[in-house]
């Protein structure tokens, strides 16, 4: 399908709360390096994780109209609780875009590996209370039996780069023990900031098969792209802005963490044009 008015050599947006969308980007700069970015870090609200359904609703939308409206030919919410609470209706409101969450495409990516049919998903408290996991997973096989497990702690330890401190693995034993109990074989990272843990949760249970719908979600972007002529063909330098909410000059200092030094960026900026600042 050729998706008309959409130019190719427009950039493809992203969000999310924070610094673990910079996981989505990534795969994007990785998979499809011709593409420009621009991305947007919440962090003026991080974490989404607590705050109530709605709150977090009113902020993805807005966001996804800033990007819209900043001429993004596509829309990836690098977000679980955005992707479950937002993403029908920013894709209703604009059906001529595409428009992706992380949700689906993770839960695929955990039913095609899954050997036991039980499936483990991390992610913040938002997420499981508005149980778009077992949703995802109840479309694709109504047979899998999922056990999600909020992770408040997982977020600010990751933002404030604790990833790999005994705080971090005490959280993850904890999170993981239901999930051994429950014997799942694979375990979703529900949350994009959740995959900068994966070293830690290894240490608790190497056995585990760990997902991060990051991957899936980039390959479903390529396939849109692809087929409705959006890939950009045209050559020439490609951007990659990256913006914050929150404080730039902590932002940048943060990045690094976050990016490997193949993956290139060409500024980091303040967003500032979208309703969600306070």
């Amino acid at each position: 399908m050729i998706l008309d008015g959409i130019s190719p050599s427009a950039p493809i947006g992203v969000f999310d709360s924070g610094l673990g969308g910079l996981t989505v980007v990534r795969q994007i700069r990785e998979v499809l390096p011709h593409e420009s970015i621009l991305y947007i870090a919440d962090q003026a609200h991080v974490p989404y994780g607590g705050r109530p359904l709605e709150e977090v609703k009113g902020f993805a939308i807005d966001i996804s109209e800033y990007l819209i409206s900043a001429g993004c030919k596509t829309l990836v919410m690098a977000c679980n609780i955005s992707s479950a609470v937002s993403l029908k209706i920013v894709q209703n409101l604009h059906p001529d875009i595409p428009i992706l969450g992380v949700i689906l495409p993770g839960a695929a990516a955990a039913v095609a590996v899954a050997k036991n049919g039980k499936i483990g998903v991390l992610a913040t408290q938002g997420t499981v209370l508005s149980g778009a996991y077992t949703k995802a997973f109840t479309e694709i096989d109504a047979k899998i039996e999922v056990h999600e497990i909020a992770c408040p702690q997982f977020v600010p330890l990751v933002e404030s780069d604790r990833c790999d401190t005994l705080e971090a693995l005490v959280a993850a034993q904890t999170y993981l023990e239901p999930l051994i109990a429950a014997g799942v074989d694979t375990v979703v990272l529900g949350c994009t900031h959740y995959p900068f843990l994966l070293t830690t949760l290894r240490k608790i249970a190497p056995g585990l098969c760990y997902i991060d719908p990051s991957v899936a979600t980039v390959q479903v972007l390529a396939h849109i792209l692809e087929n409705g002529k959006l890939l950009n063909q045209a050559g020439g330098n490609t951007s990659c802005i990256l913006t914050t909410t929150g404080d730039v000059c902590q932002y940048e200092s943060q990045i690094c963490r976050f990016l490997p030094p193949s993956i290139r960026f060409d500024s980091v900026q303040k967003a500032e044009k979208f309703a969600g600042i306070p």
